[in-house]
């Protein structure tokens, strides 16, 4: 008789093993994709004009997809390795959100720009890092547990920072925004969650569409952002790319720097700079065109284009580089 419990598990690593290579091709066609949609809605705005009234509802479904990617054992990490889980998530909640105030300062930034950057500087980490970690040999658990502990504090977490920092460039409803966080994110996300556990089965089957589902939704939004805005981007386009540019970058030296300095191991190292560095540009987009304006989702729709380029590019590199040959100083 056939063992049940070995055919389960060649089942799961079969579903596994093409979830990540459809991860990978999603990653790479990702900032195509967003890239040759912003450059039609900057050229066409008014095709796209009606599309912003539906940027809550496509954040919604990424968040749904990552929600059915996730499963309660996921939140064990938190137990097992408490100082490497806090290390990473106090790193993202203080690291983006300082140095995108330092950026928007030290560039000059026009106040509803300045308070976009700030705003994609308080959000959770982004939803294609758990990918970007795994091509990148990093501890995919310590990415996946990351960015399901900074999404769910996001609610608390981003209005808080953002009333604190953005405040100072706009105004900031942090109370209001708190409720949208927890009606885009976390409603979503413990729906995928509970879905997943009553019909295992089901969501197995369809997980390997789920990376191509929230590519093609973080487009939607990039895209409404892009046609919403496009008066903005012609005029301080350049400007604003530079000042994502620098913040990605900062987050994913300085997330590096510190988990060296607290000695984690080279996977944990690779994992906290790309969950630093990797923001979650759809909602930063959707929250700043609902919160502040248009103009102010710029930094979000450029995010979503230039950190998935790094991501894929520190994916390349490390990915060709084994952990366990590389000397760690104690």
């Amino acid at each position: 008789m056939p063992n049940n419990t070995l055919d389960h598990q060649a089942v799961d690593e079969e579903t596994i093993a093409r979830s990540q290579r459809s991860g990978r091709i999603a990653v790479t066609v990702f900032p195509l994709l967003i890239l040759a949609g912003g450059v039609i809605a900057f050229l066409t705005p008014s095709t796209f004009a009606s599309w912003s009234d539906y940027v809550p509802y496509g954040l919604m479904l990424i968040m749904f997809g990552m929600g059915l990617t996730l499963r309660i054992p996921d939140f064990a990490l938190v137990l097992k390795r408490p100082l490497v889980v806090l290390m990473g998530v106090l790193a993202q909640f203080t690291i983006m959100p300082l140095t995108a105030l330092l950026i928007a300062r030290v560039l000059d930034l026009p106040d509803q720009l300045a308070a976009g950057l700030i705003l994609l500087g308080c959000v959770p980490g982004g939803t294609a890092s758990n990918v970007v970690a795994y091509l990148a040999k990093g501890d995919v658990a310590l990415s996946v547990t990351m960015t399901s502990i900074s999404t769910l504090l996001s609610p608390i977490v981003t209005p808080i920072l953002t009333l604190w920092l953005a405040g100072q460039y706009l105004p900031v409803e942090a109370g209001s925004m708190a409720m949208s966080i927890v009606q885009i994110v976390v409603v979503p996300i413990t729906a995928g969650l509970i879905l997943r556990a009553l019909i295992p089965a089901v969501v197995q089957k369809v997980t390997p569409l789920l990376p191509w589902a929230s590519t093609l939704m973080i487009t939607f939004v990039a895209i409404a952002v892009v046609a919403a805005s496009s008066e903005t981007l012609a005029t301080a386009g350049l400007l604003m790319f530079f000042a994502v540019m620098l913040h990605n970058a900062a987050g994913l030296i300085i997330g590096h720097a510190v988990a060296s300095v607290f000695r984690s191991s080279v996977p944990a190292r690779r994992t906290i700079s790309i969950e630093v560095g990797m923001q979650n540009s759809g909602l930063a987009s959707g929250l700043a065109a609902q919160y502040f304006t248009p103009e102010a989702a710029i930094a979000g729709a450029i995010a979503a284009v230039w950190a998935n380029i790094t991501g894929g590019v520190i994916a390349a590199v490390w990915g060709r580089r084994d952990p366990a040959q590389i000397p760690v100083a104690r």
